[in-house]
């Protein structure tokens, strides 16, 4: 008698080493070969499972944007909480950034897989923002969807440029502890009611 099969434990170990895979070498340079033998699973059924390498990329990383989008809800009215929490998560999981850095560096300015998709999933956050903003919570100095993309480029850039954050900032828990204030101060600026 076979191995019993397990259709979504097997779909688990892919997308958890495609995840590594892609964050590691990006679409171009991830090899299906070392995701199957890292979830210990056919090829062939990756590509049964997924249609090719560019769809995998793209489920794994709405997968992980998902993640986060539960595991740290937009809070715009209380933007440098939502700053705090936003570093602590690209720091725990700081392969979530390297996937969406590849994707930029892969697609360019051009269209991504399943674009609508995101731009839905953005909307809701942008839709957040604008609220605050109507509330009179935040500032409506900058619109809505800007201050989110700042927002994010705030929170995010110090995952994706530990090397500069090193140089230019320093690398002491005072050095980021100070930076992580100053976050916050730059996050409370840009939404100052």
């Amino acid at each position: 008698m076979g191995a019993i099969r397990d259709p979504e434990a097997t779909k688990a170990r892919i997308f958890a080493a495609a995840s590594d895979e892609f964050a590691a070498h990006g679409i171009a340079g991830a090899r299906v070969d070392r995701i199957a033998r890292e979830a210990k699973a056919n090829k062939q059924l990756i590509y049964a499972y997924f249609g090719n390498k560019a769809e995998l990329f793209s489920q794994v990383l709405e997968k992980r944007l998902m993640e986060l989008a539960v595991a740290i809800p937009v809070d715009a009215e209380d933007p440098d909480g939502w700053i705090d929490r936003l570093v602590d998560y690209h720091a725990a999981h700081p392969d979530l950034i390297r996937l969406v850095f590849w994707e930029g560096l892969e697609y360019g300015s051009g269209g991504i897989p399943h674009e609508q998709e995101r731009k839905d999933h953005y909307a809701r956050k942008i839709a957040a923002f604008t609220e605050a903003q109507e509330k009179g919570v935040i500032s409506d100095a900058i619109p809505a969807q800007d201050l989110l993309f700042m927002m994010i480029a705030l929170a995010s850039w110090s995952t994706v440029q530990p090397q500069m954050r090193r140089i230019v900032v320093g690398d002491t828990d005072e050095d980021q502890d100070r930076l992580r204030a100053s976050l916050r101060a730059a996050a409370r600026r840009l939404t100052r009611a």
